[in-house]
């Protein structure tokens, strides 16, 4: 190291030297380092030829004035400096140089070039020029004068030097070394400059610090680093740094690495890398001190695999079954409880698909809730039977979170809840048998006790004719209320069959607010709130009649509910939504609503999830029967949409009737009343009914009305009687539910046989009915009088002959409905 600095020491000494004699030789002037001619002295150009094609010859840009003419104009300019500046030479010659000169340039440079004009001597300054095209460019200028053989001033001699780019770089550097200075002051990491010291065997075993920024202190604690080796601030320093440091200087190959330095207590994060000449052994180190993250790693890591640990004792131990699943529908992970609850080994689990452990008849419910979890969506208390080992099955409830490409899902077994639940619902379903088979009883004991004292008097021999149309109209009214009353209960148990049809709902309610009057009486004042101008968005496809009685119905609940006095508001609007209530998720689709709200009492919380059951009433005795709301559910559920309640005690009740809302459709017109049959007609009627006593008055009375019957009890007999004589009989009329093939059955039947016999269905009840609809028969509910019979009967007798006659080409005519006017009755 010493004989190094002997070594700079003399080159500093043979410099000055050299400078000492170069200074002596030059004979350089005081003061302003101009080169001045001596007395007598001439220029090298004292030919004015030879100094004109000099200039013309060089390279260099030149020019030539002449200070004897008027503003020292230019007289000559060689190519070089035109193609310097982009003027030609009729631009330039006449004129005086400074039109090269612009805004930015130095005044103080150009009173350099005039003074030096003015004093006839050399000088030699950088000045700031621009170009033709307006771009500057930097300009060292050489001025000097040229005398004549006498000693006269005969021109100025200028030669030009772009220096542009050297002074660009000079910029860039100085800009560079800048910015290197202030990223090295101002970077948060440490930084330094080591210089590695090595012994005979070539093994790093010290380093000296050349360089240190101002975070390299507080980022290692070192305080006065620069200058000084690494052995004397840290004495005991771990080998390994020497040894990494000491690769990357003789290897020129980066490292990135993370270690601790226990005598100074950190851990760093280090890069270095190799700079200046290998020789130098020198490398820069870029690091920052990382202690707090490891120790924060330190804690995370052992955070994380006590919580594994956890993790893994609660998989091992849970009693529910645990799953990881792929959306490929294949199990990767499995708990234990697979095996101890469904007596699967993991290795059977494992790799299977989720469906092969599902219930064939729970395949629909679990692809459902598999597309929603791969939809991004969690999913809870799905349950689904799971199949066990010995191939049977439990009740499993899962709970699924979807992550990634798979889900977690935990399954608990709920087969004794369900079976609970299943024996809770059958006892409720007991007591509401128990309490649907009090009400009817109860108030079918009280039509029949009408009936049978009307029957008994009507056995009294010498009974008065008015007393025997009282007795027999008390009956007839009787039995209507009797239909009726079976037609609230299939209504609530939605087993009635519905004639549904598309039609306006505004025009439905418009016609029933006509009745609303008589049935609330003039102290409760009714309002209807219709929507303008979508009335053709407003249909519905369902049974007629069986609307009207629900809004009735519904009428009726508000009007007493005000006790007769009040205020009563029937809305009508569009929906998008069906708000969840009784235990159903909330319904999105397009619903017609229709609300009626009363301000009378309100009904009691404890009530509102009663309300709908048949029977069930808050009415005092005779007032009512409790079926009017249950034919309003009842309607609602069978019509595919619902009905929801709002009430507050002492304010009042709003009922609202979602049904879907379909697109308008034509409407067949009224059905004409069929002509009346000519006297001693004998039109042919098949009568299928299997009851023997309802079988037997259907014959007697269709034998009164001039009919020719044949009754058989039940469809195969029918269908031989129409095999024996094909063209004997005009209408067929069958009852619906027998044992065998039932009556729907037998129409469908019969129309493929025999497409030209209609037939006429008649049921007081049916499933078939209920499910399916009457597939296009006409159907006569039970129970029917006499003139519904003869009235149903003549009008398919009547249409089978008229599509007869055109050919078996019938057409219906089909107009738009149009609503009738508010206040305006209108039927339907």
């Amino acid at each position: 190291m010493d004989a190094e600095i002997e070594r700079l020491r003399r080159r500093e000494r043979e410099l000055e030297e050299r400078v000492a004699r170069l200074q002596a030789q030059l004979a350089v002037g005081p003061g302003d380092g101009l080169q001045r001619p001596s007395q007598g002295q001439r220029t090298s150009a004292a030919s004015a030829d030879l100094l004109f094609t000099a200039a013309e010859k060089t390279r260099m840009p030149q020019i030539i004035t002449d200070p004897n003419q008027p503003d020292n104009p230019i007289v000559f300019a060689n190519r070089a400096f035109q193609n310097l500046c982009g003027y030609d030479a009729a631009e330039l010659i006449g004129h005086n140089c400074r039109f090269l000169q612009g805004r930015d340039t130095d005044p103080a440079d150009v009173a350099k070039v005039r003074d030096a004009i003015a004093g006839r001597r050399d000088v030699v300054v950088e000045i700031l020029n621009y170009h033709r095209d307006g771009t500057p460019f930097r300009n060292e200028l050489y001025v000097s004068p040229v005398f004549d053989p006498d000693g006269q001033l005969r021109y100025f001699f200028a030669s030009q030097l772009d220096v542009t780019r050297f002074r660009t770089a000079e910029g860039v550097l100085a800009e560079s070394e800048a910015r290197y200075r202030a990223l090295f002051n101002a970077v948060d990491s440490g930084f330094c400059i080591v210089e590695m010291r090595f012994n005979a065997e070539g093994r790093a075993v010290d380093y000296r610090f050349v360089e240190v920024n101002p975070a390299f202190e507080r980022q290692t604690g070192l305080r006065d680093a620069a200058g000084r080796w690494i052995s004397e601030l840290v004495p005991g320093l771990e080998r390994s740094w020497f040894d990494t440091y000491g690769e990357v200087a003789r290897t020129g190959r980066a490292i990135r690495f993370e270690s601790g330095a226990i005598a100074l207590g950190r851990w760093f994060d280090v890069h270095a890398l190799r700079v200046g000449e290998p020789e130098q052994h020198r490398v820069a180190l870029l690091f920052n001190d990382i202690t707090d993250r490891r120790r924060a790693e330190t804690t995370l890591q052992a955070t994380a695999d006590e919580r594994t640990t956890e993790r893994d004792l609660v998989w091992r131990a849970s009693r529910d079954l645990l799953v990881i699943c792929g959306f490929d529908g294949c199990f990767r992970t499995a708990n234990a409880a697979w095996t101890e609850m469904l007596g699967w080994d993991l290795a059977e689990v494992v790799g299977a698909r989720f469906d092969a452990f599902v219930h064939p008849d729970d395949l629909d419910i679990a692809a459902r809730a598999f597309d929603r979890l791969d939809g991004g969506n969690p999913l809870a208390d799905v349950d689904v039977r799971m199949r066990t080992r010995e191939d049977a099955y439990r009740w499993i409830s899962w709970n699924a979170i979807p992550t990634g490409g798979s889900f977690y899902a935990a399954g608990r077994d709920v087969t004794e809840r369900r079976a609970l639940e299943e024996q809770l619902r059958q006892s409720q379903k007991l007591e509401a048998v128990g309490q649907l088979t009090g009400g009817v009883a109860h108030d079918f004991n009280n039509l029949l006790t009408v009936i049978k004292s009307s029957t008994d008097l009507l056995k009294r021999p010498d009974l008065a004719e008015e007393r025997r149309q009282r007795y027999v109209g008390a009956i007839a009214d009787t039995v209507d209320r009797a239909a009726k009353l079976t037609g609230q209960l299939l209504a609530f148990a939605r087993r009635q069959a519905l004639q549904p049809e598309i039609f306006a709902v505004d025009c439905a309610v418009i016609a029933v607010a006509d009745m609303v009057g008589t049935l609330t009486g003039a102290r409760v004042h009714v309002e209807l709130d219709l929507p303008e101008g979508d009335s053709h968005d407003l249909h519905i496809n369902a049974d007629p009649s069986q609307f009207d009685t629900a809004l009735v119905n519904l009428v009726i609940n508000a009007r007493d509910a005000m006790d007769g006095e009040g205020h009563l508001r029937i809305r009508l609007r569009r929906a998008t939504t069906v708000p969840a209530v009784r235990a159903h998720s909330r319904q999105r689709g397009e619903f017609v609503a229709i609300s009626i709200t009363d301000t009378g009492s309100g009904i009691a919380p404890e009530n509102l999830e009663r309300i709908f059951e048949p029977f069930f009433t808050t009415k005092t005795v005779g007032q009512g029967t409790g079926l009017g709301l249950s034919q309003v559910f009842g309607f609602a559920k069978q019509s595919g949409g619902e009905v929801i309640v709002e009430s507050t005690l002492g304010i009042g009740t709003t009922f609202t009737l979602f049904l879907p809302r379909v697109a308008s459709a034509g409407t067949a017109g009224p059905a004409e009343e069929p002509k009346a049959l000519a006297e001693g007609h004998g039109t042919q009627v098949l009568v299928v009914e299997d009851n023997l006593d309802v079988g037997a008055f259907a014959e007697q009375a269709l034998r009164e009305l001039g009919y020719q019957t044949v009754w058989v009890t039940d469809a195969p007999k029918a269908l031989a009687e129409i095999a024996r004589t094909p063209a004997r009989f005009e209408v067929v009329f069958s009852d619906v539910v027998m044992p065998g093939m039932n009556g729907v059955e037998l129409a469908g039947e019969i129309r493929r046989r025999r497409p030209d016999i209609p037939v006429v269905l008649t049921s007081g009840y049916s499933d078939v009915l209920a499910s399916e609809g009457t597939h296009g028969f006409d159907l006569l509910r039970k129970p029917y009088s006499v003139a519904d019979l003869s009235r149903i009967l003549r009008r398919a007798v009547q249409d089978a002959r008229a599509t007869t006659l055109s050919g078996g080409a019938g057409s219906d005519i089909l107009t738009e409905a149009s609503c009738p006017p508010a206040g305006v009755s209108g039927s339907r």
